[in-house]
């Protein structure tokens, strides 16, 4: 039986500057905490994927105190944007990050038997509801390019927004804003699984045909209050980290707590 490749995922870090606290919680604390046990637990990780929010406000200062949090000797970390990023002081922060020509954080990592293809799902100059998420044509013709040229590879697909609802309303109206042009392509496609985060909840859906799963922050999570509610809702429970295993046909989904 071949072993399969290990994918350590974290979304929604919300890293602030140095000081600076959210619900009373550090969130570089909490990172560097969930970081090391996973990096413990599963040392022979292939590669690491952050999904969006890597800070809280997107500001240089939050960028520069995210690049002092991250240890050295790590497997490769590759990072994407979500709706508290700021696409301009994070290239400033990370020149090197994969960009479109358009200059959106996109990228596909092929691995052996495996593409993982990372997506921008930022809407920045926001202009719909704030904090929702976009893929504009041009981001979603890089996908296509991206799922057409997989070749026997299977596919994975990681996006900040949810392009579905999850029962939390505050959220759902802030998802992805054109989720349905999303859901269609990965159907097509054949995508094995979409891999988001956003919620600050682990959540588990096949919505639109396409296995799903939702992971929880390192730092903050969304209290279980399904229907109206706020979007500001947060609570101090156990920060956490995904797992991925990918195995000759089929990838298995963990999530983690980490106390």
């Amino acid at each position: 039986m071949t072993t399969p490749l290990k994918i350590i995922v974290l979304t929604d870090l919300h890293i602030c500057a140095p000081g600076e606290t959210i619900i009373d919680l550090d969130p570089t604390a909490r990172l560097k905490a969930v970081l090391t046990r996973a990096l413990t637990e599963h040392p022979d990780a292939a590669e690491i994927v952050f999904t969006g929010d890597l800070t809280h406000y997107g500001r240089p200062e939050d960028y520069t105190a995210l690049i002092s949090a991250l240890p050295a000797n790590t497997p490769p970390i590759h990072l994407m944007l979500g709706n508290h990023d700021r696409r301009a002081p994070f290239l400033a922060a990370f020149p090197d990050a994969p960009t479109t020509p358009q200059g959106h954080v996109q990228q596909h990592i092929d691995l052996p038997g495996w593409r993982l293809i990372l997506l921008d799902t930022l809407d920045d100059p926001q202009t719909g509801t704030e904090h929702s998420g976009l893929l504009c044509d041009a981001r979603l013709g890089w996908l296509d390019h991206a799922l057409a040229t997989a070749g026997p590879r299977k596919t994975i697909v990681f996006a900040h927004h949810p392009p579905f609802d999850t029962g939390f309303d505050g959220m759902d109206a802030i998802k992805l804003r054109d989720g349905p042009e999303l859901m269609a392509r990965l159907a097509a496609a054949g995508v094995h699984l979409l891999v988001c985060g956003h919620i600050h909840r682990t959540i588990f859906t096949t919505a639109g045909g396409t296995p799903s799963v939702v992971f929880k922050s390192p730092c903050h999570q969304m209290p279980l209050a399904l229907g109206p509610a706020s979007i500001h809702l947060s609570v101090d429970e156990p920060g956490a980290y995904g797992l991925l295993l990918l195995g000759e046909d089929s990838v298995i989904v963990h999530s983690q707590d980490v106390f």
